[in-house]
């Protein structure tokens, strides 16, 4: 296994690492994950970009494949301290945050810290939350830190939330807001496994008993936020041709003149997906980026930041079709 130890680097005061590194670091991660999870290949790399370009993802998906346990997984590969927030209908947002009690033996006020004080976040179920709890993590997605009876709180630097939603319930669940959604790097459509991955699945977990953990299927930590902000670092490397990045505005804008879309992506919109083009790009061991990082991203970046128009609504066009014939119309730097 050609592991990077975060030792090595720290020892040798490296603040990057090269992309080469950066490739092996990321087929060790997938080495260690494949020991827990079967298939969900694409999601795991998927995960990786998101985690390289420092975003997050939300997974959707039905009950029962394995969004929870992908995402202890990846967080137990990479090594990062990490926490869960149960979401439900009840929750506040002080459950989340934390609060400001009061010691009557210091008869001071002290900091209990709440479980978004981590490296990796697991909002599990979050559309069962009520949109005030919802928007309690705006603040700590965007400029990772929070803010307690007006004293702001640093969130770790490679903070990285990762939601789960179900999408085929509609009792006593909330539809994400916009301003929620445009957080999420990627919203990633989880998939039934295959008839061969299933056999698979059943033929290791059948004989099992009790919930189990990545680390008792053997996941070990193949690197740490030291070794991660180094490989994060290496995006410098990364180059996005003036070419590619015309061809992200061409296609964002496109999707702002479409009749079958009442809104359209933003700049941000764009932003992002360049920033997750040079991650795949970096993670395949290239100093560039090519129309087909962005190709391979327009999807996963886009789907949750458009809304169709009523009469496209009404026909049941599919949002992902959609931007899919959107890559397919662009003209694409050869």
């Amino acid at each position: 296994m050609n592991t990077v130890p975060p030792a090595n680097l720290a020892d040798a005061g490296h603040a990057t690492m090269t992309l080469a590194e950066v490739r092996r670091l990321a087929d060790d991660i997938r080495g260690q994950i494949a020991k827990a999870i079967v298939g969900q290949e694409a999601m795991v790399d998927m995960l990786l970009v998101a985690m390289m370009s420092q975003g997050h993802a939300l997974l959707e998906g039905p009950p029962g494949t394995a969004k929870t346990f992908l995402a202890q997984a990846f967080s137990t590969a990479l090594g990062l301290d990490f926490g869960r927030i149960q979401f439900t209908p009840d929750l506040l947002p002080g459950d989340i945050l934390g609060s400001n009690l009061f010691n009557f033996q210091t008869s001071q006020f002290t900091l209990t810290r709440g479980p978004i004080f981590c490296e990796l976040l697991l909002a599990d179920e979050i559309n069962r939350t009520p949109p005030k709890t919802q928007a309690a993590l705006l603040e700590a997605m965007q400029e990772r830190h929070v803010t307690l009876d007006g004293e702001t709180h640093a969130l770790p630097p490679r903070f990285m939330v990762v939601a789960t939603q179900n999408p085929i319930e509609n009792q006593g669940v909330y539809p994400l807001p916009e301003a929620q959604l445009d957080r999420f790097l990627f919203k990633l459509l989880v998939p039934y496994p295959d008839e061969s991955e299933e056999a698979r699945i059943i033929t290791a977990y059948g004989s099992r008993s009790g919930p189990q953990h990545p680390r008792d299927l053997g996941v070990e930590a193949v690197a740490d936020a030291a070794t991660l902000s180094a490989a994060s670092a290496a995006l410098r490397e990364v180059a996005v041709a003036e070419e590619i990045a015309n061809y992200v505005v061409r296609l964002v804008r496109a999707t702002r003149d479409h009749s079958e879309l009442a809104v359209g992506a933003s700049p941000r919109a764009g932003v992002l997906l360049a920033g997750a083009a040079r991650a795949r790009a970096a993670l395949d061991g290239r100093n560039y980026a090519i129309p087909d990082d962005v190709k391979a991203l327009a999807v996963p970046t886009l789907r949750h930041r458009l809304t169709l128009s009523p009469a496209a609504e009404i026909e049941g066009r599919d949002l992902d079709m959609l931007v899919r014939e959107l890559v397919d119309q662009t003209e694409a730097p050869r």
